[in-house]
């Protein structure tokens, strides 16, 4: 599966900060410190309905750590997924009598528009569970072999008792983590499992869906969570340095994740960090597929939205930060685009050296975008207010805030 085109991230004088961020895991600030290579992997979409505002604002979250990163001249190892064969696409297909494989291309091909257009740099490695299907079934039998996995009525699941680091990423009691697992996904309530929380690693076969060879796991597919495992292990290896995703994905998507790779590997932690970006809100509640109070990016760009202004709305809200998203946070991104623009277009500025510092101060210290934003807005106003007489300033500005924040004035 192919990812999107990059844009070009401008170069900038000097060298960026390293990044501390906020690690849901320890529940504290740590700064990161990767070799030269940095890897970070960000669960993707299930592509039954993208791309939502919610979906936008946790890949920007991202999108900065990366070009944190590249700030400071480190190469970036980014794998995203698509979880192209799940429940919720299966039950989105027959609902409106489609194919599900045709959905999920559809919309996974909207998603790469969506994240060309809002200038999100793509992973290095983009794959589906389908096509990583080969690699997940030798993994389960693995566990099964370790004693970690065991069968129910031709299924496979996973054993949280098997990982003594069980519980690590969440910090979750188990009737917390008993009502997560059912609203997302699990089967709690499941006759003959070991363990409530235990999650599916292969569903056997059913009639009417989608199945593959699983070898001696007998025809069906992946369960969510070993999906993301092994094409992070594949392409990351153990130890790598963010594991990344909404804030709903903490328990059970992370956590049993983590897992089922400590299992596997014998080692701990899967990821130096566990980073979470939070939720986006509409008329008061979540936006969620299945309220279907949902903004789409698409409908706002095909509405003449400009994609720098929806990203500014973005960054204007912290990652880990829960917000609503209405129409005057869209507005007054316009508003800021269009101040920033004209500021960028006169011949010459303020001196921008210390905007620059600012910036990437402001991002080094959890990607706080807000901040950042917000030393952009005072040099533009003593840009319009004052003027200045630095020739180089207005293209440095321009290239900061493309370079930094993914904005293109």
């Amino acid at each position: 599966m192919h990812a999107w085109p990059a844009s070009e991230v401008p170069a900038l004088p000097g060298q960026g900060r390293d990044l501390r961020i906020h690690d849901t895991a320890t529940g504290g600030s740590i700064t990161l410190d990767p070799g030269p290579v940095a890897r970070i992997y960000v669960c993707g979409i299930t592509p039954y309905d993208a791309t939502h505002i919610g979906h936008a604002a946790t890949y920007n979250a991202f999108d900065l750590v990366q070009r944190v990163w590249l700030d400071t001249k480190r190469q970036v190892h980014y794998v995203q997924n698509v979880t192209d064969v799940d429940d919720p696409l299966l039950e989105r297909a027959e609902r409106d009598g489609v194919d599900w494989a045709a959905l999920a291309e559809q919309e996974t091909e909207l998603f790469r528009e969506d994240m060309t257009a809002l200038r999100m740099l793509p992973p290095r490695q983009y794959i589906g569970a389908v096509e990583a299907i080969p690699g997940i079934v030798p993994l389960v039998e693995r566990l099964r072999d370790l004693g970690a996995a065991y069968e129910l009525e031709g299924d496979t699941y996973f054993s949280v008792e098997a990982d003594p680091h069980f519980g690590q990423v969440s910090h979750l009691d188990t009737a917390a983590m008993r009502l997560l697992s059912a609203e997302r996904g699990g089967d709690p309530d499941r006759p003959g499992k070991k363990n409530p929380l235990d999650p599916m690693l292969w569903s056997a076969a059913r009639e009417g869906e989608p199945s593959w060879d699983g070898g001696s796991l007998g025809r069906g597919r992946p369960g969510w969570h070993i999906e993301c495992v092994a094409i992070a292990l594949d392409h990351l290896g153990m130890g790598f340095d963010v594991q990344g995703g909404g804030s709903d994905l903490v328990f059970p998507h992370h956590e049993m994740g983590a897992s089922h790779a400590q299992v596997l590997t014998g080692e701990f932690p899967m990821a130096k960090a566990y980073v979470h970006a939070g939720m986006v809100a509409l008329h008061g509640e979540k936006m969620s597929k299945s309220k279907g109070n949902l903004v789409f990016v698409s409908r706002l760009r095909r509405d003449g939205v400009d994609p720098a202004a929806i990203r500014l709305a973005l960054l204007a809200h912290h990652y880990r930060a829960d917000w609503e998203w209405t129409d005057q946070v869209l507005q007054d991104a316009v508003t800021r685009l269009g101040h920033w623009r004209a500021a960028v277009s006169r011949p010459d500025g303020p001196s921008a050296e210390a905007l620059v510092d600012e910036i990437r101060e402001a991002l080094a210290n959890d990607l706080d975008a807000p901040a950042a934003l917000a030393a952009v807005d005072r040099w533009t106003v003593t840009q319009e207010q004052q003027g200045g007489t630095d020739a180089g300033a207005p293209g440095i500005v321009s290239r900061a805030v493309d370079a930094l924040l993914g904005v293109a004035l």
